[in-house]
């Protein structure tokens, strides 16, 4: 004889639980997507839709580091056309030291086993360092991800600098300061990542500026520059910014996502399509 299983209620308590940890759940998810302090008063924007403000992994403070945001993190974020390039990490306060500059040099890392820059690269700077556009030379080198493509006759991405030719007079592929290396570094592998015109153009370059802006006013000033890639994948998904004078003037934390307008990328291989429904929210400074 067979017949309908009776279906067994849940205990009020147990139903109490359940609730109470779907509710922990959204609140922790939402919070590590979101980061602390940010507002948002369009429920349906997109991540990057606003400006974020994310807690930088390495710091060390207490408080930052239970909302704290690794590099992983950063290039896990993904980018949706219309969407703002600029992520604002932890408060737009650098991670770095001002004690820490001592000579005039800057720190490259090695390649990593997939022959990527992934490391992050740091220059001690100051004026002796600012490099104008008479001395430039031939770029040959190809990172990861290298595959040219014109849109509309404009190329889609550049070799990326992680120490810009602009504020790298005198440096060598050591890292050393040599003034008889005045060219600055501009085929150092060590220094070259795949990077979207936009991004380095539109992007990277205003930071760039900022810097040197407190270098011709004699500052000197701390600046680490590293493309951030997801797994495996040969084509950065951003580059992770930072930059501290030794007088605290200049201070900035941001994350620029690797994109171009009217194209989507395979970050896998560093291919691309034409998409013309990609667009790039408009950054000002």
């Amino acid at each position: 004889m067979s017949g309908k299983k009776r279906k067994q209620k849940l205990p009020t308590n147990t139903k109490i639980t359940l609730n109470s940890i779907i509710l922990l759940a959204v609140v922790v998810i939402g919070g590590l997507i979101t980061g602390k302090g940010v507002s948002n008063n369009q429920p349906n924007a997109n991540l990057a839709n606003q400006i974020i403000d994310v807690f930088n992994g390495a710091s060390q403070s207490k408080t930052s580091n239970k909302n704290s945001v690794t590099s992983d993190k950063l290039a896990s974020l993904d980018f949706k056309s219309g969407d703002n390039p600029v992520v604002v990490v932890n408060h737009n306060k650098a991670d770095l030291k001002a004690s820490d500059w001592k000579i005039n040099k800057v720190d490259y890392q090695d390649l990593d086993n997939l022959n990527r820059t992934s490391g992050t690269n740091t220059g001690y700077l100051e004026k002796r360092n600012i490099a104008d556009g008479s001395l430039r030379v031939r770029q040959y080198v190809q990172p990861t991800g290298w595959h040219q493509k014109f849109v509309d006759d404009d190329p889609i991405i550049n070799r990326g600098h992680l120490m810009a030719y602009s504020i790298s007079k005198g440096i060598s592929t050591s890292g050393k300061y040599n003034p008889n290396d005045q060219s600055g570094d501009q085929n150092n592998p060590k220094n070259l990542f795949t990077q979207t015109a936009y991004s380095n153009q539109d992007l990277q370059t205003k930071y760039e500026q900022k810097v040197r802006n407190a270098l011709y006013n004699n500052k000197k000033v701390i600046y680490a520059a590293q493309p951030l890639f997801r797994g495996n994948e040969l084509m950065a998904r951003g580059v992770h910014l930072q930059a501290l004078s030794t007088d605290g003037s200049l201070n900035f934390n941001v994350y620029l996502f690797n994109v171009q307008p009217k194209v989507k990328f395979d970050y896998a291989t560093g291919r691309s399509t034409i998409d013309r429904s990609m667009k790039v929210a408009s950054v000002s400074e």
